[in-house]
């Protein structure tokens, strides 16, 4: 990943935790990492965790492509891991952010 698409990826994020908070949504927290992988956004709304992937592009082609089973199970095993280490046992979803020619989609619980 190149600087300019860090940057993109940083400017995205940002977008996505505005356009939550105008949600209700509480901000946790950003870039949550472990050795499984990281989470984008940690929110919380109605006690439930929402852990939030963001993507951000402004090409033409479909965004929804860039989350496969692979990233799905990472996604996963990174959940697990920050339950394990917050000791948190609220419920919790898996969410995706996209972020497309400044124009915002919210899908709410993902599944593969």
């Amino acid at each position: 990943m190149g600087l300019s698409s860090y940057i993109l990826g940083i400017k995205g994020e940002d977008e996505a935790c505005n356009f939550l908070k105008k949600q209700q949504f509480s901000i946790l927290e950003r870039n949550f990492h472990s050795k499984f992988g990281e989470i984008d956004i940690i929110a919380l709304k109605d006690n439930i965790l929402h852990f939030i992937e963001v993507k951000f592009t402004q090409n033409d082609y479909n965004i929804y492509e860039r989350i496969d089973h692979k990233k799905y199970q990472k996604i996963i095993k990174t959940i697990e891991f920050y339950f394990i280490k917050t000791r948190k046992n609220n419920d919790f979803q898996i969410d995706l952010i996209c972020v497309k020619n400044n124009v915002i989609e919210f899908i709410e619980n993902i599944t593969f």
